[in-house]
């Protein structure tokens, strides 16, 4: 199925803002330059405009046209902090969906770090969690933890309560710091359909791994994150 025009060109702007090319506080092109530019009725353009509004990228100032918003909450996701934490720390209302239980089993194959002898020993405790704010999907999260002295681990709900805080008052397991890598990329059709979004659209993905105060014990993430709601910083203050 082809995509409507008017999608395309809310997607090739959302990704422009996002990516710093329209800078928050500037003016997009005038409604006549986007016709002009991409072929397409002022119907159409007012229609991709109208999608940008409704996602508070951009706002219109009469008399001027279409400016980039400087009004989207940040969220401090690119913390080593829990989700809850720092997210709710925002007066955010927060909410996790379990998407895959916890399970024990085997490392992926070409696994995102480099994992020890005995990490692939003993196996992992695997978890897929869709995380919410105001009811805005905004990360999708694949978590893998060393099945090592984790008795118990698979009983909690995680739904309810947090990985970090689970990990410190059962087994006395802090995080102390986190090693990340940060990318842009296109969203594939899963991970699209669960943040809500349209496959293609511009999404961050971030690989972790988080040091712990249990010697040669690391926690590993892969983050899928929409920034369609929400602008990302970051607090590293422990």
């Amino acid at each position: 199925m082809s995509i409507p025009h008017y999608k395309q060109l809310h997607q090739l702007l959302k990704q422009q803002i996002l990516t710093g090319t329209f800078q928050e506080g500037t003016l997009l092109p005038s409604e006549n330059e986007l016709c002009a530019t991409h072929h397409i009725t002022r119907a159409t353009v007012r229609q991709a405009l109208d999608e940008l509004v409704k996602e508070k990228l951009i706002y219109k100032h009469r008399g001027k046209g279409s400016v980039v918003s400087q009004q989207r909450k940040s969220l401090g996701l690119l913390s080593f902090k829990g989700f809850s934490e720092v997210v709710g720390a925002s007066h955010t209302s927060v909410n996790t969906e379990i998407l895959h239980k916890p399970t024990i089993q085997p490392w992926p194959e070409d696994f995102f770090y480099p994992l020890s002898e005995r990490e692939i020993e003993v196996g992992c405790i695997y978890l897929e969690r869709l995380r919410l704010a105001d009811n805005h999907p905004v990360m999708l999260e694949y978590t893998y933890i060393p099945t090592s002295d984790l008795s118990g681990f698979l009983e909690y709900n995680l739904g309810k309560d947090s990985l970090f805080e689970t990990l410190h008052v059962h087994y006395n397991l802090d995080i102390i710091n986190v090693e990340q890598d940060i990318r842009a990329i296109v969203a594939d059709k899963n991970t699209a359909d669960q943040l809500g979004l349209m496959t293609g659209a511009p999404i961050l993905h971030i690989y972790r791994r988080y040091g712990t105060n249990r010697a040669d014990f690391y926690i590993y993430s892969s983050l899928y994150c929409n920034t369609t709601h929400y602008a990302l910083s970051n607090s590293f203050d422990s």
